[in-house]
């Protein structure tokens, strides 16, 4: 800057303050989603010179940034919470897997796509994301100004800027509650949903208004700096997605309202941003650097002002950690459709008592993660000593959703999943679904599920599935009795229909344990068969039975990802005591299947997960039926009955009424959702293993695999090769998508 500028500037000083002797510095932030982290870098920049700021208005990211520092929080420390926040998560909406019960998180991880389809019509979300995340960081930041309806009381007085969605009017919010109000600035367009406001729907104050220096003048700013972090037009060759051209017709009004702007602004800053767009998060460093290296232009004229600012330095007060909150009371509004027993079950919150503020925040999560609420806006009103905290609960009047998903794997092949799911459809935290798979494999799955939160829910759900695999005929003639000459290999055709009426309860989020009865209906055949009659006369049939059973469960599950965890613990127990079939091979004695997994998940370098696990089954009674013996190979999740994967083997090579299995996953995370992961497991299963005490043995089975696998929006897309030291040959598997 010439020093020229800075004589003129300073003698404009002169004639504008003449009636006094401080001169009131505004500080105006535009929006530019990522790219107004180059605010942080002006800030410290204003900081170093001792620049004052009396009145900050922003917009968008200007409004998250301006906002928190006036809320107390220096340059440097805005810079630590930008560097440790993940954008990905606080954009996505992504919920901790440990926010949902056990059937929410069979619900989240099937599906690549939900559209609302209320009235038999397929809608759109209003946006990506609710901004949840968003709202629940701004809430903890902001924790100590509760009690500061009032912005301009804040320690830097404060406004932000919003759009009106049905006038398109510029509307300042200057008072109200801090978070709400930020989040409604933020609210960009079809990335986060619009912000209920006062009875106003309110989004992205750059629609109307992105550099709000009229109103900084107005609240009577003698000197204004301004930090541009918006668009230019983009060249045709820059032009090639639906959304960028959206973002280009957006821009064409920010970008002409500007030239009139920029006249009015005394220091006007422009950061060099071109490199960066408005997702550009994971390049936070440098758009602060960039910030930085624009404002250094002007430390003459920032010191300049400083040195006409008489009054002492704004003393910034240590910001207090909060770790937890006596809460006193709490206060629903909103709710119409879901009882105050069911909310509270959901947050889990007791009062008057003190909570962590991450149960706090857990609670909120699982009120989020039922998907029941486009939003959750809530309050900690300071009262005595402790809170009331106070939700605000703006219901999804959408009840009905049309879910799909695509899946590729070898035992199913291809598939094409259709879902329609019914909230609320006779009780109001009733779920009502049904899966529809098209493809080589035809199968469904009914579900109802009332959920009761902690207490203890209730569920039905039944099933058909079914493959054709092709077996050894020598492994099949050890587990049947048959006969056939010259046949190597036999095609075996697989269907079950399951029917459980269950009930279950919540521990802490992550346990689940449940009881119920169960009918379940085998017929596997196989018509490569030319056998000895069955008993009503059929060839090749290995059973055709109606089975009940009572059973139980205890599931235990804190992975942080189902398919690419890296930390965490998972149990899954399992017990079935049949007691009644129609025996169809008139060899039915009750017996009883137990069997139970355990998994350890740990990350001891970065980027290097460990997963260590363990599993066992046996048999408990008649060892007569062998039908729901276990069967060992392959690669899959989500696999029916006791077919267990094993690498090195194909599925159904292994077999007998008990097995012991463990194994060990390591996962590098090369780059960002893309995995290479070396797989190991051993096995020992046999007829009678335990009571042998051949699972003290050595291992006589073994398998090794190297994958690679990518976590993609519709699910996992992996390859595997594996190989056996007991066979002579390799097995390779594939699998797209959510498994189903």
């Amino acid at each position: 800057m010439k020093k020229s500028y800075l004589f003129l500037l300073l003698l404009c000083f002169f004639f504008r303050l003449s009636a006094q002797e401080d001169p009131k510095v505004g500080l105006v932030l535009s929006g530019g989603g990522a790219k107004g982290l180059a605010h942080i870098g002006v800030l410290q920049t204003l900081e170093d010179a001792g620049v004052k700021i009396d009145y900050i208005g922003g917009t968008s990211m200007g409004a998250i940034i301006g906002a928190l520092y006036s809320a107390g929080y220096t340059a440097h420390q805005l810079d630590s919470i930008f560097h440790k926040t993940n954008f990905n998560i606080l954009i996505q909406d992504e919920l901790p897997r440990s926010a949902k019960t056990f059937y929410e998180k069979r619900d989240a991880e099937k599906y690549a796509l939900t559209l609302p389809f209320d009235n038999f019509s397929v809608s759109f979300p209003s946006a990506l994301s609710r901004g949840q995340n968003v709202y629940n960081l701004m809430s903890k930041l902001t924790l100590h100004l509760q009690d500061k309806s009032d912005f301009t009381k804040l320690p830097i007085p404060f406004f932000a800027v919003a759009t009106d969605v049905e006038t398109g009017n510029e509307v300042i919010l200057d008072r109200g509650y801090l978070p709400q109000a930020i989040s409604a600035s933020a609210a960009i367009p079809s990335l986060f949903s619009p912000v209920l406001v006062d009875g106003r729907m309110l989004t992205d104050g750059g629609v109307a208004n992105n550099y709000p220096v009229e109103e900084m003048r107005k609240r009577g700013a003698d000197i204004i700096i301004g930090v541009d972090v918006q668009d230019t037009l983009a060249g045709r060759e820059d032009l090639r997605s639906v959304f960028e051209i959206l973002t280009q017709i957006s821009n064409f009004n920010t970008i002409k309202q500007m030239k009139a702007k920029i006249v009015k602004t005394d220091i006007y800053i422009d950061p060099d941003i071109t490199p960066f767009n408005v997702m550009s998060f994971e390049l936070g460093k440098d758009i602060i650097e960039a910030g930085r290296e624009a404002a250094e232009k002007y430390k003459d004229e920032f010191k300049a002002i400083a040195a006409l600012q008489k009054r002492p330095v704004l003393e910034r007060t240590p910001i207090p950690v909060v770790d937890s909150l006596y809460i006193s009371d709490v206060r629903i509004e909103g709710n119409t459709s879901y009882p105050r027993s069911y909310i509270l079950g959901k947050l889990k919150v007791r009062y008057p008592a003190q909570i962590t503020y991450d149960d706090l925040n857990l609670g909120i999560n699982n009120l989020s993660a039922t998907r029941n609420f486009n939003r959750i806006n809530y309050q900690l009103v300071p009262l005595n000593k402790g809170f009331v905290l106070v939700l605000q609960l703006e219901e999804n009047p959408s009840k009905t959703l049309l879910r799909i998903g695509l899946h590729y794997d070898n035992l199913y092949k291809s598939g094409a999943l259709l879902n329609l799911t019914r909230k609320s459809l006779l009780l109001t935290n009733d779920v009502a679904s049904i899966d529809v798979v098209l493809g080589d494999n035809f199968r469904y799955n009914l579900n109802y599920y009332i959920d009761k939160g902690f207490y203890w829910s209730i569920g039905a759900r039944t099933r058909y599935n079914t493959f054709s695999k092709g077996v050894s005929f020598d492994f099949a003639k050890e587990n049947a009795d048959i006969e056939g000459d010259g046949i190597n290999e036999l095609e075996l055709d697989y269907q079950d229909f399951t029917s459980q009426f269950y009930a279950e309860t919540l521990f802490q989020q992550i346990f689940s344990l449940g009881m119920g009865a169960e009918h379940k209906y085998l017929d596997i055949t196989s018509q490569t068969l030319g056998t000895a009659p069955q008993p009503d006369g059929a060839l090749g049939v290995f059973d055709r039975s109606n089975y009940y059973s009572l059973f139980g469960y205890l599931k235990l599950d804190s992975f942080d990802n189902k398919y690419f965890p890296t930390r965490g613990l998972y149990f899954d127990g399992d017990f079935h005591w049949y007691v009644w079939s129609s025996d169809y091979l008139e060899n039915f004695s009750p017996f009883s299947i137990a069997k139970g997994t355990i998994g350890y998940v740990f990350t001891p370098f970065d980027k290097l997960a460990t997963r260590i696990y363990s599993e066992a089954g046996f048999r408990i009674g008649s060892k007569e039926n062998n039908i729901f013996d276990f069967f060992l190979g392959g690669y899959g999740n989500d696999l029916i009955n006791n077919f267990v994967p094993f690498y090195g083997y194909d599925f159904i090579s292994l077999s007998g009424d008990s097995y012991i299995k463990g194994g060990v996953d390591i996962d590098y995370e090369f780059y960002a959702k893309n995995h290479v992961i070396f797989s190991a497991n051993f096995a020992n299963v046999q007829n009678e293993l335990y009571p042998s005490g051949q699972w003290f043995s050595s291992p006589d089975y073994s398998g090794y695999a190297l994958g690679y696998g990518i976590d993609s929006f519709m699910g996992p897309l992996e390859v595997k090769y594996s190989i056996s030291p007991e066979l002579s040959q390799s097995q390779w598997y594939f699998s797209i998508g959510f498994w189903f």
